[in-house]
């Protein structure tokens, strides 16, 4: 078995969609949160598609809340394309519950009902992106797609991931690295 090579190792890095995959619908202009990395391959969540077809509401519905208060409404986001009815949630780690994985940088994730009941009644964490589905590359894939230049790999700040509109994190992403997307060219390599 070879060792795995620290240097790729990408938990809590942010993804950010290069030109090669502006023909993939769920990944077109994606920024994904990777929230882990390992030799067994990597998971993230895409943070910046809102869903349109469901509602937080609709989510909650799903719950056996027992609860007359007003239930807090929130964006739901596509998290990626599996398991796309499997609540995930990205948060401050001012939340911390049985269940709940800190990341690092301040950044956990829960997956629990507990949470999701927590986040309607407003009793849940600061900050908070709530997303159906997960992304996962088996291992090497996600370092082939870097090498090929598929995916750009900027530092995560809760800054861009919480409090940036979503139709601008792509280019928040993109102006951390420095780069002007303009002048790509559609044409990938290595040099």
């Amino acid at each position: 078995m070879d060792k795995f090579d620290d240097k790729y190792a990408l938990t809590g890095k942010l993804l950010v969609a290069a030109s090669a995959l502006r023909d993939d619908e769920i990944f077109q202009r994606s920024v994904v949160y990777i929230c882990s990395h390992t030799k067994r391959g990597a998971m993230g969540i895409i943070i910046n598609k809102p869903l349109e077809k469901y509602t937080f509401s609709d989510l909650t519905m799903q719950l056996p809340l027992q609860s007359y208060e007003k239930l807090n409404e929130i964006n739901l986001y596509t998290g990626g394309p599996l398991e796309q009815v499997r609540g995930m949630v990205l948060h401050s780690t001012d939340y911390y519950k049985d269940g709940t994985i800190v990341v690092g940088n301040g950044i956990a994730i829960s997956s629990t009902t507990e949470i999701i009941a927590d986040i309607a009644f407003d009793h849940g964490p600061d900050e908070k992106l709530v997303a159906l589905g997960y992304s996962f590359w088996q291992p090497k894939q996600l370092e082939t797609e870097i090498y090929n230049n598929d995916w750009l790999v900027v530092n995560a700040s809760k800054d861009l991931m919480f409090r940036t509109d979503d139709a601008d994190k792509w280019q928040r992403s993109m102006d951390e690295l420095g780069l002007d997307f303009n002048r790509f060219v559609g044409i990938t390599g290595n040099a």
